[in-house]
């Protein structure tokens, strides 16, 4: 049977396009959109210190855990209820308030497909976590990006500016990736007042273990979840706790804004694996509490030689430090990477570095310490912070 072919003279009018290295049609603003950029994987001789990961190895209980799911010939529970009861007791709110998604990065983009569309907006500060533009423009919506302070901090004057009744969704990142500040509570609080009802906001607190800022936003600080029906708290088990390699992270929010995401995600994608590693992760929560001690006193450690050096660092509240390098940041990287050094480089604007091994920050502050002196006089990465 031969089937008909297109009609001569009819005409197909779609957003789609004709670019020649493309063998289908696709909407010209995903063919202009670059893939995400992982940090660069580093060889045995090296230190990883471009993923935010935790050096530590998986918390105890976890790899016996691992060893006795073994059913993996059988799909695992869609909902991830033991995972979700767990995290419902711990916040103090229903079942059905908690979703979980592999990692947070997948709940975010349902939550922006559940809410936004084409002439729809997302707001976000910028330079924030890499995703969040073409989370937007994977939606079909339009990305918003409102620069940061000049201390790297969220600008929520100019936020607030930005909103329009276009705007169907907020991104707010404490700490910050990749710059490190935290949002405080009180501006948190005093922005949300502001923002429309009928808006959501987003928190991801994606490094929330490792803030010791007291005056920092805790989205989950009283029991009962977000204070506001339009907040989703966003967190995850892949920094802290270790589990990047499994993918699974979670929200805690009102239930029918989830309910909402959960229609627009990849059924199954959270394997039981990842549900089994999170519950047994949990159980070990003393242990966790000091490796993020152990972090974060090595954080600030960093932080403060390297302003010493002459580096300009921003609050570091996460598990790494942002080093201004402006349009040197490439070159600054590959001097890094030279020495044994794989750190993440941002184009233009600067270098993330994890925080890694106790052996890498010599290393580190070694490199750091050479580089800064090659910095043209009046460099935004240059002068105490």
């Amino acid at each position: 049977m031969v089937l008909p072919g297109p009609q001569k003279g009819t005409s197909r009018i779609s957003r789609v396009t004709d670019a020649s290295d493309i063998p289908i049609r696709v909407r010209p603003e995903i063919a202009a959109l670059p893939a995400y950029k992982q940090g660069k994987q580093a060889g045995d001789e090296a230190f990883k210190l471009s993923s935010n990961e935790n050096p530590f190895d998986p918390l105890p209980g976890v790899v016996e855990a691992l060893h006795g799911a073994s059913a993996v010939n059988r799909y695992p529970d869609a909902a991830a209820t033991r995972l979700r009861e767990r995290l419902a007791a711990r916040f103090g709110v229903g079942v059905d308030a908690v979703h979980i998604g592999a990692g947070s990065v997948s709940i975010l983009a349902q939550l922006v497909q559940a809410t936004s569309g084409a002439g729809d907006e997302v707001v976000y500060a910028w330079r924030s976590f890499e995703a969040y533009p073409w989370l937007a423009v994977v939606a079909g919506a339009t990305a918003v990006q409102v620069p940061l302070t000049a201390d790297a901090r969220h600008d929520f004057a100019a936020m607030a500016a930005a909103i329009t009744d276009r705007t169907r969704a907020i991104i707010v990142c404490s700490p910050n990736n990749p710059t490190g500040p935290i949002v405080t509570q009180a501006e948190f609080d005093a922005f949300v007042d502001i923002v429309p009802a009928d808006v959501l906001v987003i928190l991801d607190e994606a490094y929330a273990e490792f803030v010791t800022d007291p005056d920092a936003v805790d989205g989950l600080r009283t029991p009962g979840g977000p204070s506001r029906d339009n907040v989703v708290v966003l967190r995850t088990f892949s920094k802290a706790f270790g589990l990047a390699g499994l993918r699974v992270g979670y929200a805690v929010g009102h239930p029918r804004i989830l309910d909402a995401a959960r229609s627009t995600s990849i059924p199954l994608s959270v394997t039981a694996l990842a549900e089994t590693a999170a519950l047994a992760s949990l159980d070990a929560e003393d242990v966790l509490l000091e490796r993020v001690r152990v972090i974060a006193e090595r954080r600030d450690r960093l932080a403060a030689a390297l302003r010493d050096a002459g580096w300009r660092v921003p609050q570091a509240q996460g598990n790494f430090v942002w080093l201004p390098g402006g349009e040197e940041s490439l070159e600054l990287a590959a001097a890094f990477e030279a020495a044994g050094l794989i750190v993440r480089p941002f184009a233009g604007d600067g270098i993330r570095i994890s925080v890694g091994e106790e052996e890498s920050v010599g290393k580190v502050l070694r490199i750091a310490g050479t580089v800064v002196n090659d910095l043209p006089k009046g460099h935004p990465g240059r002068g105490l912070a």
